[in-house]
């Protein structure tokens, strides 16, 4: 009897052995995000994608406890130490990070997304270009402003080459008109400080015809501080992304347009696209090392079979 007890434990450490060795050998990869926001949402869809499609890697996506360098930092070093093999980042601020980011770069394999740090050893950039989002941005501000005008932009990450990138598309769009971008206000992805700029600038500002919503949850705050003020209609909106507020807004014609990216895409192709990279096909690295998402524009003309598209991705139809 005793015999037969010691072959039935013997089996049952075998098979615990041989399934801990098995997930052991599944190469874990991450994406590591800027901080809170709704927006990732369909980043998080496309990775849970690309995860029923690789099934010899664990993927993951995760959130910093703040959009701060030095917690995202923190962050990616854990995931190193836990034997993540390839790290997909949306960096908070390239250029404090540039250190950071060439030490693990020399470690896992390493991509960015949504922010490039293209000063760094990070292999490619899978996302949008800013530059010409911000471009189709400035195309919705002259729009809605005809004879000119004066518009307030609000962002998360000021130091963040998205943001940094996006507001200079702006520029460049509406230089020689008659619009002008009196300022960008930023809050440090402080949703509560996003909401209390756009109060402020209300009242010291009351010049101003139109509000620009650089980051995905800026334009809902926007929304929500003019329908509180009564101003809803009165100063033209424009955004950035797809979060529900902006999607009904656009709808209802509250706001003019919104300019929206393929996070889904950086998720699921991204992680895809690593997974290839470290089985050794390194042949869709591009040259300048720039993967380029398309961006587009988002109105009354096209909003409805764009929202339902997003909600059958996101499992929501």
């Amino acid at each position: 009897m005793k015999r037969f007890a010691s072959t039935g434990i013997a089996v049952v450490l075998a098979l615990a052995f041989a399934t801990t060795a098995h997930a052991e050998d599944k190469k874990k990869l991450a994406f590591v995000v800027n901080g809170a926001s709704d927006f990732w949402k369909a980043a998080e869809a496309g990775v849970k994608a690309a995860a029923a499609e690789l099934p010899k890697y664990d993927l993951v996506l995760k959130y910093p406890e703040q959009s701060a360098a030095a917690i995202q930092i923190r962050l990616m070093d854990d995931l190193v130490a836990a034997g993540y093999a390839g790290i997909m980042v949306s960096a908070v601020d390239p250029k404090t990070e540039s250190d950071a980011l060439n030490r693990i770069g020399k470690q896992v394999a390493l991509f960015t997304t949504d922010s490039d740090a293209p000063k760094t050893s990070r292999i490619a950039y899978i996302g949008s270009s800013n530059t010409d989002a911000g471009k189709q941005a400035g195309q919705l501000v002259l729009k809605a402003l005809p004879n000119g005008g004066k518009c307030m932009g609000f962002v998360g990450l000021l130091g963040a080459d998205n943001a940094k990138e996006r507001i200079d598309g702006v520029k460049e769009t509406i230089k020689g008109s008659k619009v002008e971008l009196v300022d960008v206000r930023g809050d440090d992805i402080d949703q509560t400080r996003a909401k209390r700029n756009v109060e402020d600038t209300l009242t010291a500002h009351p010049e101003i015809d139109c509000m620009i919503g650089f980051y995905s949850y800026n334009t809902p705050r926007i929304y929500e501080a003019l329908k509180e003020a009564g101003k809803l209609n009165k100063i033209k909106v424009i955004g950035f992304d797809e979060d529900p507020i902006t999607l009904g807004g656009v709808k209802e014609g509250s706001i003019i347009g919104t300019v929206v990216q393929q996070p889904y895409e950086w998720g699921y192709q991204g992680m895809k696209d690593m997974a290839k990279y470290l089985e050794g096909d390194k042949s869709w690295v591009p040259g300048n090392g720039l993967l380029i998402v398309p961006t587009k524009i988002i109105d009354t003309t096209n909003v409805d079979a764009f929202w339902a598209e997003l909600k059958k991705r996101q499992g929501k139809s």
